[in-house]
């Protein structure tokens, strides 16, 4: 005999309210603009909601939740059985940067960062979303690229962007484009080449370098005191954009390298070398999360390194 409950739920799309049945004694009703839904149970007591789109028919999804060691975090996971370890980490890894770099930029007072290597503007749009409110100026030197940084920034009155590169001295050069997010001064290494199909191909574009330092009064223009921040992603490029800062590096709180185990490019900085510069210049590390793995060996290839600078540290 079907129970009245369940008489209820069946009536229930004939008035126009939309059910999505989540199994004995839970369901999901709505009507108007909500649902229809797609419920995922991370565990006994918790479920994950998510309209369907495109007609796609509402129901019941595998889902799982992992807590964090010792402490009351759950890790909701969708369709636990397509998640492999190495991107799991490597997802967890990008997460938990952000909201480092965020909690950093707040403790020390961050009120303008340095976007160096800033592509089509993900970091300076993850910070936003994050909710730094306060100066991002990013740097692209390749023109496709930074016309849709230019466009991404446009609607962003505290968001400036240069079209140049950033090194060691004032010049022009060529950098290697066609390599997605990946385009660099540097010549690929024989291991890049072998991990990378893309760095086979030749193209370049000649793009203006300047000097940091020549940049900083420009950038910091209209703030009464200012607390920036370094982030750099530059492809093998990084402590060439460092030197370029020469003795006004000591004006950075922080900053954000990526280091390489593994080097993709010729000439490049190993992990141990770069990291030994940022630590003679005043640095400290406060993080380090993996960016790229070998799917064969599980070795890293590459860290994001955010350090902070501990004498700009805010006094108790």
């Amino acid at each position: 005999m079907r129970t009245l409950y369940r008489r209820l739920l069946d009536l229930m799309p004939r008035v126009g309210v939309r059910v999505t049945d989540l199994g004995p004694g839970a369901a999901v009703v709505s009507r108007g603009g909500g649902g229809p839904y797609e419920a995922t149970r991370a565990d006994k007591d918790t479920w994950v909601l998510r309209r369907t789109r495109d007609g796609a028919r509402p129901g019941v999804a595998q889902g799982a939740a992992a807590r964090l060691g010792d402490t009351a975090t759950l890790l909701l996971m969708d369709a636990p059985e397509r998640l492999d370890e190495r991107r799991l980490q490597l997802d967890a890894a990008e997460y938990l940067c952000a909201q480092h770099v965020a909690a950093m930029l707040e403790l020390y007072g961050v009120n303008c960062v340095f976007d160096v290597g800033a592509n089509t503007g993900q970091y300076a749009k993850r910070l936003r979303r994050l909710g730094y409110t306060g100066r991002i100026v990013s740097f692209e030197p390749t023109s496709e690229t930074f016309a849709r940084l230019e466009k991404a920034a446009a609607n962003d009155p505290d968001w400036h962007v240069y079209q140049c590169g950033l090194g060691r001295e004032e010049t022009t050069a060529e950098i290697h484009i066609g390599w997605q997010t990946m385009n660099s001064l540097l010549s690929a290494s024989d291991y890049g080449k072998g991990r990378y199909s893309r760095f086979t191909k030749a193209d370049t574009e000649e793009i203006r370098v300047r000097r940091l330092a020549e940049v900083m009064d420009e950038a910091l223009e209209g703030l009464a005191e200012p607390r920036p921040y370094l982030k750099m992603d530059t492809q093998g490029y990084d402590l060439e954009v460092f030197a370029g800062a020469g003795e006004r590096i000591a004006e950075f709180a922080g900053m954000q390298s990526e280091v390489a185990v593994l080097k993709l490019y010729e000439g490049s900085p190993g992990m141990g070398e770069a990291v030994a510069v940022y630590e003679a210049a005043g640095f400290g590390i406060t993080g380090m999360y993996p960016v790229t793995r070998e799917a064969t060996t599980g070795r890293v290839i590459e860290f994001d390194c955010v350090l902070m600078r501990a004498d700009a540290a805010p006094t108790p």
